[in-house]
């Protein structure tokens, strides 16, 4: 019978488009699929329309006559393929068809009188995430909306005191992102007191030349569209500071986008554009520019032009090579250059303020060495996944690098340089052929390879050989000598590095001179690692209210004056390699201290001063002789994240440790307990966290 009822149905019906009901009564009834459609009016969106109503009256028309007639011989049992009874329409004005195409009237109805009053009042409108495909005409003349107009206009609209023509704002920020808009009407013009204007994913092909004339105009998203250019009327706003045309179809950039004198931010990634034009150099203003999923072969020479420049994203693009000029960008602090075809870096000298190098997965075969003299500051240097075959001696000098990832290169040795970077807490070195270490040890981590680096270089200190111990930045003129005359300090040196480093082997003694040559430079980094000092030189107190990194490792120091709670800004500190056995407790008031190494030492309890610093995130103190831990006094450590406990002699892990939550990184390899076992320790800090937490009485 069903495949009866099917046949009867016309097919063109069926397939006409999504079998929308016609009715023109039938306003609003949808919101229901009807799965069962009859055979005459085969409407699959309109349930409960009128002509499915009729039909439906019509129906229980005919059943109530079959109740009548109960008894006759008559069944009461709807036949198949009959319209279900309907008591009353089911109407929900909320709902649409499905594929529903919006008309002019629903996509100005969400404009609605709310927010219009809203945004009178505030100066802020968003429509975001409506699917309008069209801008709602009575939006382009918000500003000239007055209380008649708006009486009249508006309908339903009560007018009240905070409504009336003094208390309104003009319209400042308008957002239409998120919506199905394909163009803009020429009116935007009339919105000329707008200062951001967000229409970031939409379906945009073009802009009106009109958009030229908002200009009070400071931000403008237009990311995530169909754009191919831009209007150029578009250059000529005064005030832009901030531009995005990202995820758009650009290949090229307009050359008149130089006349942007005010923009401070640029992002033109994920487009196709194949060059830069000349003249962008013009944009001196131009803090960040973003152009990663391109397919730039070569940057224009004025790129160098932008004396602002702090942020260069060039990831996933064609390039070969960069400009050799690159340090006349002095600003620059973070340049990405990974995911091209550089085969070569620059010596980048001038660029003193790059923190983060990332040039991973190119074709680069060396590190020149002249790089790590001229980037003094660099904290992240990104090599993986090049031809990279050593690393040189001179990478010693990068002196604030934290992270150096040279995974899957073709280095073989590792150099004992490496060993002496004091803030290195990340070295990634997977997929070498390294002869020079054993693979456990690298599999280990970077605490580990360091130590090893660590050891070799004390060995190669003892022998009185090696490049690396013998290596002396240029602030001081190098000798062998117990004392370092004043006359040896380069003053032009400290001023162009603000380090004062000194690494003689043999010093015992640094007249107080040096430090008053030291502190007329404003210099804020000390470092006299690897010489023969027993104690803090008396002569640092003159620099106490400017070092904040003072290093002093790999030295004979015995006690720690008191005279060191006067460094006020100090933030990196390290003591390793020394023979303390406490630190005076005037080490508790040093609030700005970040950072702590200790490690290497003959102490045997952390000492009590190091509690009071609520402010100490990294606390190294590896390779002591500690017998216990004080938890309570931990606890008191609220910022602390890093706690390094390796090789010492611990009996015992109390297991409210783990109720420690900020400790998010613990080292605890080497010492005598027996829990936590071994494999859980070479699990992590999680693991073992959590297997301490597991142990605490209920």
């Amino acid at each position: 019978m069903q495949s009866n009822m099917m046949s009867n149905i016309d097919p063109s019906n069926l397939l006409s488009p999504f079998n929308i009901c016609e009715c023109d009564n039938a306003a609003d009834y949808s919101g229901d699929f009807n799965p069962e459609p009859n055979l005459s009016h085969p409407c699959f969106t309109h349930y409960g329309c009128p002509f499915e109503m009729s039909h439906s009256r019509q129906q229980q028309q005919s059943e109530q006559s079959s109740k009548n007639n109960f008894g006759n011989g008559t069944s009461r049992i709807p036949t198949r393929g009959a319209a279900r009874p309907r008591l009353s329409p089911r109407i929900n004005q909320s709902f649409r068809p499905v594929f529903h195409e919006r008309a002019n009237a629903e996509d100005a109805a969400l404009l609605t009188n709310t927010l219009w009053k809203q945004a009178r009042k505030s100066g802020n409108l968003s429509l975001t995430n409506k699917g309008m495909a069209r801008v709602p005409e009575r939006l382009y003349d918000i500003n000239d909306a007055d209380e008649d107009s708006k009486t009249a206009n508006l309908e339903a609209l009560t007018l009240n005191e905070e409504d009336a023509w003094w208390n309104q704002q003009p319209l400042n920020n308008l957002d239409l992102s998120s919506n199905a808009l394909t163009h803009i009407s020429p009116k935007i013009e009339n919105l000329n007191t707008l200062t951001v204007l967000q229409l970031h994913d939409n379906a945009l092909v073009a802009l009106p030349p009109q958009i030229g004339k908002l200009e009070k105009l400071v931000r403008l998203n237009l990311s995530h569209n169909k754009l191919r250019e831009l209007p150029p009327d578009l250059f000529s706003l005064p005030e832009l500071r901030h531009l995005n045309i990202s995820h758009n179809e650009f290949i090229e950039l307009d050359p008149d986008i130089s006349n942007l004198h005010m923009l401070e931010f640029l992002d033109a990634s994920n487009n196709n554009i194949k060059s830069l034009p000349g003249g962008i150099g013009f944009l001196v203003r131009l803090t960040a520019l973003l152009l990663p999923n391109n397919h730039i072969k070569e940057l224009p020479p004025d790129i160098v032009n932008m004396r602002s420049l702090q942020k260069l994203d060039l990831m996933k693009n064609d390039l070969v090579a960069l400009p050799e000029d690159m340090g006349l960008l002095r600003k620059l602090q973070c340049l990405y250059v990974q995911h091209n075809d550089i085969k070569e870096l620059p010596s980048f000298e001038g660029n003193e303020s790059l923190n983060e190098l990332h040039a991973s997965n190119n074709f680069i075969e060396q590190v020149p060495k002249d790089l790590c003299a001229n980037l003094p500051h660099l904290k992240i240097f990104d090599l993986r996944d090049n031809k990279i075959s050593e690393i040189p001696d001179e990478v010693h000098l990068l002196r604030n690098l934290t992270r150096l990832d040279v995974t899957n290169n073709s280095i073989h040795q590792l150099p004992v340089a490496l060993a002496h970077l004091a803030h290195l807490v990340s070295l990634q070195v997977e997929g070498n052929p390294i002869k020079s270490i054993r693979r456990d040890i690298i599999q280990c981590g970077t605490t580990r390879i360091l130590k090893t680096l660590q050891e070799r270089a004390q060995a190669k200190d003892r022998q009185g050989g090696g490049a690396e111990a013998q290596t002396c930045p240029a602030a001081v003129e190098c000798q062998a000598q117990s004392e370092l005359p004043a006359g040896n300090v380069d003053k032009y040196k400290l001023r162009h590095t603000r380090t004062l480093a000194v690494n003689l082997e043999g010093l015992t003694q640094v007249p107080d001179q040096v430090f008053e040559v030291a502190a007329a430079e404003n210099v804020h980094v000390v470092d006299f690692a690897r010489n023969q000092l027993k104690q803090l030189p008396n002569g640092l107190q003159l620099m106490s209210k400017l070092v904040t990194e003072l290093v002093l490792s790999q030295n004979a120091i015995v006690v720690v004056q008191p005279f060191i709670s006067q460094f006020t800004r100090i933030s990196y500190l390290n003591l390793s390699n020394n023979l303390l056995t406490d630190l005076p407790h005037e080490f508790g008031v040093l609030n700005t201290l970040r950072e702590l190494n200790i490690g290497n030492n003959r102490l045997t309890f952390i000492p009590k001063a190091l509690y009071e610093l609520q402010g100490l995130e990294i606390l190294l103190a590896n390779d002591n002789h500690i017998t216990a831990l004080n938890v309570a006094g931990l606890e008191n450590m609220g910022r602390l994240n890093t706690l390094d406990l390796r090789n010492n002699d611990i009996e015992s892990i109390p297991a409210i440790l783990g109720n420690l939550t900020n400790i998010k990184h613990l080292e605890l390899i080497g010492n005598p307990f027996r829990q936590p076992r071994h494999q859980i320790l070479m699990k992590g800090t999680d693991a073992i966290m959590s297997y301490l937490r597991d142990r605490i009485p209920t």
